[in-house]
């Protein structure tokens, strides 16, 4: 969740074309239109939960071009915060537009879900207390494949996050529910290391998970459940990115093996510019894939204590700056 107890969007919409610099206002788009707009909390959507939009019938062909479009009514309930508006940029009013490359064929039903990335699209502005919407959306294919496991109830408590990784990248995150079950839906066949962030918890990753397209891969059961032991302390990696628009920082700790993994986002104060994140210093801790595994026994990897890689992006520019926490404010500029 990320620091917010509900994000709400109103959903009017999906609109397709098979340009991707096509206008809103030009021929050619082909729209899915929800009987009344529907207002969803995208928190309660996680472990491969759905909320149907509809279907519309499309000439065979490639689409280029997705927009989803949302109606005024947005808020947002930062944790122990109220309830404020979402402030969506007058450049989104035509619809969140994503790039894509979705391939309908003649007399077949193409199934795409719209992942919206909770805790990666809204930006605080300054101390004005307004939020602004900063859509990270992808659009995926739905498939049977996924990966399914379980954490211990100690870290079922919506501070947790696991993902499934290659070379540091996510392609698939989720929340475990309160149960500790969690599921990455849809992921392509595949090897990935799945990587679990938890409060109050060193970093961890089970390697070499695969994925094949005959269906789920399960990691441990009801009674082997993966938890990764406590840290001793944390720090914080903070600073400022400028100019702040649009801005955002990743944290990456690299493994002595050279497993990497992206453990922390924050994004930029729309405003100031500042960053935070809240990270480990204790050393992270592996343990590779074993089909069944009735256990898990994770090794530590203490000569990466506290060291991390903190990662700037603005627009499509990146910049990356190695740290050992605890340490002095992290500042970015692009030009």
């Amino acid at each position: 969740a990320c620091g917010y107890d509900n994000v709400w969007v109103t959903v009017e919409k999906v609109r397709v074309h098979q340009s991707g610099s096509a206008g809103e206002a030009d021929g050619g788009w082909h729209e899915v239109v929800l009987a009344s707009p529907r207002r969803v909390d995208l928190l309660t959507l996680t472990n491969g939960a759905l909320m149907p939009l509809g279907q519309t019938e499309l000439p065979a062909g490639t689409y280029t071009q997705m927009r989803l479009v949302l109606a005024a009514t947005n808020a947002i309930k930062p944790t122990d915060g109220d309830e404020t508006a979402l402030t969506t940029p007058s450049g989104q009013q035509s619809g969140l537009k994503m790039n894509v490359n979705l391939t309908v064929n003649p007399d077949t039903v193409a199934d795409f879900a719209i992942d919206f990335n909770a805790c990666k699209s809204f930006v605080r502005a300054g101390n004005s207390g307004q939020y602004l919407l900063k859509p990270v959306l992808s659009v995926i294919p739905i498939i049977s494949s996924k990966i399914v496991g379980f954490v211990d109830a100690a870290i079922a408590n919506g501070n947790t996050a696991v993902s499934a990784q290659v070379d540091g990248t996510a392609l698939r995150a989720t929340a475990p529910d309160t149960s500790g079950r969690f599921e990455l839906a849809w992921v392509p066949a595949g090897t990935y290391d799945l990587v679990i962030t938890a409060q109050g918890r060193v970093n961890a990753v089970m390697t070499g998970v695969p994925v094949t397209a005959a269906g789920a891969t399960t990691i441990g059961s009801n009674t082997a459940r993966l938890l990764p032991p406590a840290s001793a302390a944390s720090a914080v990696a903070s600073g400022t990115v400028t100019p702040s628009t649009d801005a955002s920082v990743r944290a990456l700790q690299t493994l002595s093996a050279g497993t990497k993994m992206d453990v922390g986002y924050a994004g930029a104060d729309a405003t100031t510019g500042a960053h935070s994140i809240t990270l480990p210093t204790d050393a992270p801790v592996s343990v590779a894939y074993a089909a069944s595994a009735a256990s898990f026994v994770f090794a530590s990897d203490a000569a990466q204590a506290g060291r991390y890689r903190l990662e700037a992006r603005s627009g499509s520019s990146t910049q990356g700056i190695d740290v050992t926490l605890p340490s002095a404010p992290v500042n970015f500029t692009f030009p």
